[in-house]
This record gives C-alpha cells, structure tokens and sequence, in this order.
C-alpha cells in the first residue's frame, strides 16, 4: 500500500531519525527543518546520486561551490531586488499573512481566511521580496548590506568568465552546484517541500543561440528521466510547461516536472530557457565582457544559459514518498522504505545472531570490511525478525546476518530488503556479491 497521508512519513522520518522539527525543544522553528543521522545520510546520497548524472558521467560539466552571501549588486543586475516577490496579503481579522496565490491550497479561498474563516477580511495584496537581507563588519548602514542567495545560480554566472578560462571548456558546457538558498517564504508548509531554508542542485548549461531549443529538449527528458531510474514511477511524474503569465522575467520558456504529493501535484524541479539574460545583464552592470569567441566560426557571442534547477529537499521528500510502502510478510504487516539503492541511508546492515563474543568478532571483521566501500550498520538487539523490520523500515537494501554455523563453514546469509529472500554466501564472496546485487 502506497502512502496517501503525509503523517505516515513526517512520522517516520521523526521516529528513525531522517528529518528533526528545528529547535524542538524551544517549540520548534516552523520554517526549518534538522536532518538527523539517517536523513543526513540521505541528503548526502541524493547529492551525490545528482552530482554522479551531471558531472561525473559527463565530459561538458564542471561543478563550483560559490558563496552564500553576495553584494546587493549582484541580485540588482539580476532582477531579484526588484522582481523577487510574492504577492502578500493580511486578514485583518486574526493578523496572519498569507501569499494570496495559496489560499485555496491552504483550505481558505480567494475571500475567506484559512486562519480564522473570515470572510472579506484580507488587505489589498501588496509585492512582498523573498530575499534574505543582512550585514556584513561590525557596522549596519548603507554600504554594509549583504544578501543570502535565493538561489544557487547567481554564483554560476558572476564566474562564467572564470570557469572559461580555467576549466578550457566551449559551449555546449556546464557549470554545476549543490549548495543552501534562503527565501523568506510568506506561507512555509508541507513538511520539507517548502521552507525558507533549503538545498539547491543547479546546472546552468551555457550553449550557442541557435542550439538553445535542442538543449532545452534535451535537458526536460533527461531529468525527468532521472528521477524515474532512481524509483520513482513514472506515472507520479509529469513534465508541465508553464503559461505565458507563469513565466519569470528571464524566462522564454520553462517547464516543471512535478510530483504527484499527498497534497496534489506540486513542483519538484524547473527546467528554464533563460537565454542570455543573465549574462547579459551581469555583463551591462559590472562592466565586465561575458561572451564567448568561438575561433571556428570567427563569432562572439554571448550564451545563452538552459538551466535545470531540482530541491535536494524537495527530490528527497518525493523518494521517500514514493518508496513508502505497508505489506504483509509471515502474517505480520510490515514498513518499508522501498528506496533505490543509492539513496538508501545504509546499503548494508550487518546483524550477529546473538550479541555473544563468539559471534562478534566475526560480524565486527565483516562489518569493518564493507565499510571500505558502503555505509554500513551494525546492529545486535533483540530478536533477529524485529531487527529485519528495523532494516526494512528505514530502506536498508541488504542485511548478512552472522551465525553460528559462519564460525564453522564462513559463510553469512544475505537477506533482500524487497523479496525478504535469503541466500548462503561464502564470507570470502561477500563484497562481491553485495556488489552485484546493489549495482555499485
């Protein structure tokens, strides 16, 4: 049974340590989130799951890490200190302020408050800029101000010229990150889909003008691709170009794969046409040239920029609901995470019979080993079938359980998360074999 209700996970994640409130013990921050030892795991692996497809299977990609914080000039030459807004509306009723484009999703309407169900009571809407301000040095004041990026690409363009020079790429090429942007979200909500604090997994892909429709072809299949090689089906995604009126101020054409969420669908990445707005405009208010002269055909131009921008959060709330799973195994019903094996938090659990020193220096010696190579638990408490239900429960792929009879023929049995058979393997062809049946 496929989880309907959102409970079923937010619970999960807090009870096996994937996703804490923030600052619980102060009641909690409602517009943050902590990731706890197994949801750590998981960010790291849909990081590096990303990371792998864009960078490292790739010869036209290379991956930066830029600063979080950044001169007001940088988000005035890309039109965020302008255009960056929501729009903001009152009830004058109960004082909550809400993004009058998500009342209806937030059970109100158009002209009836979800906080208190008043009707007519909203201010008139009113632009509300999403962007994070602060200082920088010991004085506040004009000339101090500073901004946290409301996203990751910003960074890509102010060091496409760098990027150039260093990394000897021509377009078609890439400039790939993974980093935190903040956005002062109006209405926070949703569990990790949408808070002020998150991760970001972004390419900007500089190509030829002419070439720019192909590319941008090109790259809505593959990512829509990727999140369906990854366990996702592919009838909970769909690629959604947007309307004329839904399209940004850079934008001549973007599309989003969304998810269908216990909610209803929502957006899970956007694939932009940004053409060369962006370096443009960084070129027109720095100063600085930010074209290309492609010495075949004699020609400078300025790129311009296809862009595929997915939330690490977002990609793992979507994984961890499509893999929720609920059946029956020997009459007893059971939880599991039906994760792709390179995002389950562990790949392999490693579980002695009993907890005697007979038995655990062996299962130490076993675990030691595969950890060379995966992220591995341990664990030797209570009843073998509840430390299964455990494994199962968290996504764990694999489990070797260590036995008696490994003291005496050294072989362990190997247990699949998904069919619960097992199968006797010699110790000294276990790595091997935990290898071919994970895929990595």
């Amino acid at each position: 049974m496929a989880a309907t209700e959102l409970d079923q996970v937010v619970n999960l994640c807090k009870r096996r340590g994937f996703v804490y409130p923030s600052a619980e013990i102060y009641g909690g921050f409602r517009s943050s989130y902590d990731y706890g030892p197994l949801g750590s795991l998981m960010l790291r692996n849909v990081r590096e799951a990303w990371i792998r497809t864009m960078v490292q299977q790739r010869d036209d990609v290379v991956l930066i890490d830029a600063a979080i914080l950044a001169p007001p000039q940088v988000f005035e030459a890309s039109g965020h200190l302008a255009n960056f807004s929501d729009p903001l509306v009152d009830c004058t009723k109960c004082k909550q302020r809400f993004r009058e484009d998500h009342l209806v999703d937030l059970g109100g309407g158009p002209d009836t408050c979800p906080g208190c169900g008043a009707k007519g009571s909203f201010t008139e809407a009113r632009a509300f800029n999403l962007m994070f301000k602060t200082f920088a040095g010991p004085v506040e004041g004009s000339g101090a101000e500073v901004y946290m990026r409301p996203e990751t690409a910003q960074g890509m363009f102010v060091n496409f010229l760098n990027v150039l020079q260093t990394s000897r790429k021509k377009p078609p090429f890439g400039i790939a990150q993974v980093g935190k942007s903040f956005r002062n979200e109006i209405t926070p909500g949703n569990f990790i889909f949408r808070t002020r604090e998150f991760e970001q997994m972004e390419l900007e892909f500089f190509v030829p003008p002419a070439e720019s429709a192909e590319w941008y072809d090109y790259w809505c299949k593959a990512r829509l691709q990727w999140y369906v090689d990854l366990g996702i089906p592919a009838d909970m995604l769909v690629l959604r170009p947007h309307d004329a009126d839904e399209l940004s101020h850079y934008s001549s054409g973007t599309s989003d794969i969304e998810f269908k969420y216990p909610w209803g669908w929502g957006e899970l990445e956007g694939v932009a046409q940004r053409t060369n707005y962006d370096l443009t405009q960084h070129a027109n208010h720095s100063g600085t040239k930010l074209d290309y002269f492609d010495q075949a055909t004699n020609e400078r131009y300025i790129p311009y920029v296809i862009e595929p921008a997915a939330g690490v959060n977002r990609a793992m709330a979507a994984f961890l609901l499509a893999a929720y799973d609920e059946d029956i195994i020997n009459d007893e019903p059971r939880t599991v995470l039906r994760l792709h094996p390179r995002l389950a938090p562990y790949k392999v659990a490693v579980l002695p019979l009993s907890k005697k020193d007979t038995l655990t220096p062996l299962a130490h010696q076993i675990r030691r080993t595969l950890s060379e190579r995966y992220m591995v638990d341990y664990d030797e408490t209570q009843a073998i079938g509840k430390r299964y239900r455990r494994q199962d429960e968290v996504g764990t792929p694999l489990c070797v359980t260590v036995d008696f009879d490994s003291l005496e023929d050294n072989a362990v049995t190997i247990r699949d998360r998904d069919t619960t058979a097992q199968v006797r393997v010699p110790i000294a062809d276990l790595l091997g074999e935990i290898s071919a049946r994970l895929g990595f």
